[in-house]
């Protein structure tokens, strides 16, 4: 029998003492003095990213279960999902340990046993030798990943993917291998990993409309794709540090969260890196006896079971290192193993810095004398990757242009304040349509520049529009992205 399932106990029992039809209620809030951290430190921690890190979205800090601190960079809120991008996979993982509490997987279970009419015509003994546990500690044996894209991430594509090395051996980091765990909780419950966790971790931490993106075949990328909100990622990481207990209840087992969270293998040596200190089933092992899990761009659920806290970020960063160091700089020395004396003075500080963050917005002037010339022209591009057709700028006022951005026959409407972010809903290229936030201001006579922030997501897109007699250049630029981050230049013909 597999000695992790006669570890674990059964997630069923458990559940059946949950009262899933409770009220979700949010994590309590408490004064970073009474739970023994300085409100100065945060301060310190929040002033520091604001200054030198471009740029965080979110922060929530919890010390002994309790939130001591919480703030959201405008145009970002607290009610807005999130894109987690591999923070996703933390998820999934849980996902795997519900199932192996429950019987209906095991870790050693290999892939062919599970997916034996996905199989290749010819099964290396490599692949034959592949189980969930290398899957879950990303040493799969592959040499490089199969693409990850929603319709290149299949059951089939994976299995046929080349085997080189012998499974668990070699750390790879392969966001199909967790596309491939999300497969079999599938394979194993009939469900998706999002509906396989709703009654089981969801409802229970009261998380509250997560939505998950799926490939061609109708299952979870798990690698990727899930979006939650700030305090989502903060009741994982908490019920995590808790051992799986929530509310007094074990949600799940504490064998899964011991596993999952200890080294299970190497993945480098260099001890000033975060991204070396070891990896377990899903989740990163950090400096300081600290776990994780994390996704692109600085979306970081940081637990610290030493000092029984929780950091969580959601940003757009293109260094998410700078992020972990500052961690370590001002908020680990701060957590004391007692109550601080209140100190209201640098609490109510605190407090009205983290409620003014926000981007910054472009700098500039609000209007120019030449808009006349511009104001209510069409200007029209060749086809182009970025599938612009057509853009017209429209004068709404003091302070204030639309922006209407023609795609595929159709016109969107962005509005751009001067020195304020405003709602909206816009697509670009092969962006779907999102929720938005954009501002704008002319940073010379014959130069607009707006910015639009996906604020789902870690995207903020720059569009620095250059007018002329005859057409206008615009030079588009994401402040991070996989890949270049300055897209091709687009020239339009004034109509």
């Amino acid at each position: 029998m597999n000695p992790v399932r006669t570890l674990i106990l059964p997630v069923a029992v458990a559940l059946g003492l949950l009262r899933l039809d409770a009220e979700p209620r949010p994590l309590p809030r408490s004064a970073p003095e009474s739970q023994g951290v300085s409100s100065e430190a945060i301060l310190d921690f929040v002033n520091d990213a604001d200054r030198s890190l471009d740029s965080l979205h979110s922060l929530m800090i919890l010390r002994h279960g309790r939130v001591i601190a919480e703030g959201w960079w405008t145009p970002y809120d607290a009610r807005t999902r999130h894109e987690l991008y591999s923070l996703s996979k933390s998820f999934t993982s849980t996902a795997v340990g519900f199932a192996v509490a429950e019987g209906k997987l095991g870790v050693d279970d290999e892939l062919t046993k599970l997916f034996p009419s996905e199989l290749p015509a010819e099964v290396s003994s490599n692949l034959r030798a592949m189980r969930l546990r290398d899957l879950l500690c990303m040493s799969a044996g592959h040499g490089v990943e199969i693409g990850t894209g929603p319709n290149a991430m299949t059951t089939r594509a994976f299995l046929a993917h080349p085997v080189p090395f012998k499974p668990g051996t070699r750390f790879l980091y392969n966001t199909p291998a967790t596309f491939m765990l999300s497969a079999a909780v599938q394979r194993a419950t009939g469900q998706t990993a999002l509906e396989y966790l709703r009654p089981r971790l969801l409802d229970p931490l009261g998380i509250e409309d997560p939505t998950w993106d799926s490939n061609v075949e109708g299952i979870s990328l798990g690698g990727y794709g899930l979006s939650v909100r700030t305090e989502d990622i903060a009741k994982l990481g908490q019920l995590y540090l808790q051992k799986g207990r929530w509310e007094g209840r074990q949600i799940l087992p504490e064998s899964w969260v011991d596993l999952a969270t200890s080294r299970q293998t190497s993945n480098g040596s260099n001890p000033r890196s975060d991204w070396e200190q070891g990896y377990g089933f899903q989740f990163w092992r950090c400096r300081n006896g600290a776990f994780r899990g994390d996704g692109a761009f600085g979306q970081f659920c940081v637990v610290m079971p030493a000092q029984d806290a929780v950091v969580v970020t959601t940003a757009g960063l293109k260094d998410m290192q700078a992020v972990l160091d500052r961690v370590w700089q001002h908020l680990l020395p701060a957590m004391k193993p007692g109550r601080l004396a209140r100190n209201p003075k640098a609490h109510d500080a605190l407090t009205r810095r983290l409620g003014s963050l926000r981007l910054p917005a472009v700098p500039g002037e609000a209007t120019t004398p030449e808009l006349w010339k511009w104001a209510g022209r069409r200007f029209v591009f060749p086809p182009n990757e970025q599938k612009l057709e057509s853009l017209v700028l429209r004068d709404a006022g003091p302070g204030g242009l639309v922006l209407e951005l023609g795609f595929d026959g159709r016109t969107d409407g962005v509005s751009c304040t001067f020195q304020e972010w405003h709602p909206g809903r816009v697509r670009w290229g092969t962006f779907p349509e999102r929720a938005v936030a954009s501002c704008g201001a002319w940073t010379a006579p014959d130069v607009y520049e707006a910015r639009l922030c996906f604020r789902e997501t870690p995207y903020t897109l720059t569009l620095r529009m250059k007018f002329g007699d005859h057409g206008v250049h615009i030079e588009p630029a994401f402040n991070v992205f996989f890949g270049a981050t300055q897209l091709p230049p687009l020239t339009g013909e004034m109509r």
